[in-house]
């Protein structure tokens, strides 16, 4: 049986660093894994009303619906992000926060969880790694141990307009960080 990862990526540009780094990994999971990139561009800003039984004015929209069920029907949910103003960019606090209802049926409780994260800067977005490992820590996450993955000096991993990673180092890097995610996911 194919194992699912959802993978969410911090950035909405179709063109980003965040996305090409997500395309890469697509192709280093194994053949029995089903890994696939869900959207969150479209989902509107969370508002607690929606999910409100007693609240009438405002209707739950159904790609909220179809978000946290696509989250529920993953084995593991894996994330690529950028650093904005040294968090996490808001479209992803936006996807965590709307899984995180109804308080009865939390999409990403208890899943294993990836976090690859990069900047522009030596750092490899340290903050966006953390600020996103503290809001997902309310559903109880299993996380791939040491190393953890900070990219830094993203933008010099792609020539022009290729979305092949340039650097074998880095490449191997996160293969390494995906094998290791896919141990923690196979014993589920």
């Amino acid at each position: 049986m194919k194992k699912k990862v959802s993978v969410i990526v911090g950035s909405l540009r179709n063109k980003s660093v965040a996305r090409k780094i997500a395309k890469n990994i697509l192709k280093m999971f194994p053949e029995n894994y089903d890994v696939n990139i869900v959207e969150i561009r479209d989902l509107p800003l969370y508002d607690c009303d929606y999910d409100d039984p007693n609240e009438t004015e405002k209707v739950l929209p159904a790609i909220y619906t179809s978000f946290r069920n696509e989250i529920k029907s993953s084995d593991a949910v894996f994330f690529v992000t950028a650093e904005n103003n040294r968090l996490v960019p808001a479209s992803i606090k936006n996807a965590i926060d709307i899984c995180s209802k109804p308080n009865n049926d939390v999409a990403f409780k208890g899943k294993p969880v990836g976090i690859v994260s990069h900047s522009i800067g030596k750092l490899g977005g340290f903050s966006a790694n953390k600020s996103l490992q503290l809001a997902l820590s309310y559903f109880n996450p299993q996380y791939v141990g040491q190393p953890e993955a900070f990219i830094g000096n993203s933008h010099s991993l792609f020539d022009g307009d290729s979305e092949e990673i340039n650097n074998e180092g880095t490449k191997a890097f996160l293969q390494d960080y995906v094998n290791r995610f896919v141990e923690l996911v196979n014993k589920q």
